[in-house]
């Protein structure tokens, strides 16, 4: 079952009228950019599990949002980094493809159970909290270099630790 996604609401409009404004809008935690009439958002290095770090060797999922605002259809044709010895566009089974369309007015995810972007064979350890800097090509609009993050794990794996949280009486 596909969770659905909170930022996804936003993006269209964000796409449209410019970059957020006043009314409390979503803020994404991941880099945001323009390439041309492409957005960029919420491009983020997936967050590590809770058996620790990215390490070298590994293979690490880079995901993000596009917008393209142009009046002609775009592609993303790859990407590059230093901390990967590679970056592919992968299907969901992780195999290699082609391009990705990005459409006129349509957001488009690449994300967890989609098509996305894969670091291979990172050269480095990434932490939760680490950046690397990434450069995407795109057909038409040209490169754009980010600096993205890998997040800070959300899970927490003895939430009686946490503060504010009682824990559990011997008695229930």
């Amino acid at each position: 079952m596909q969770k659905s996604d909170p930022r996804r609401t936003d993006l269209a409009a964000a796409g449209t009228t410019g970059c957020g404004n006043d009314e409390g809008e979503y803020n994404s935690p991941g880099a945001n950019a323009r390439v041309g009439p492409v957005l960029i958002r919420d491009a983020h290095i997936a967050e590590p599990s809770p058996d620790g770090p990215w390490d070298p060797g590994d293979d690490a999922p880079f995901y993000l949002w596009l917008f393209n605002q142009g009046q002609s259809a775009d592609r993303l044709l790859g990407a590059e980094t230093t901390v990967a010895r590679s970056v592919d566009i992968v299907s969901v089974d992780g195999t290699v493809r082609g391009p990705a369309e990005v459409p006129t007015g349509k957001p488009v995810e690449l994300g967890e159970g989609r098509v996305h972007l894969l670091l291979r064979d990172l050269r480095q350890q990434i932490r939760g909290g680490d950046y690397a800097w990434i450069t995407l090509r795109f057909e038409r609009a040209g490169e754009v270099a980010l600096r993205v993050h890998s997040p800070v794990p959300a899970y927490v794996d003895d939430a009686t630790d946490a503060p504010g949280l009682p824990s559990p009486s011997p008695d229930e």
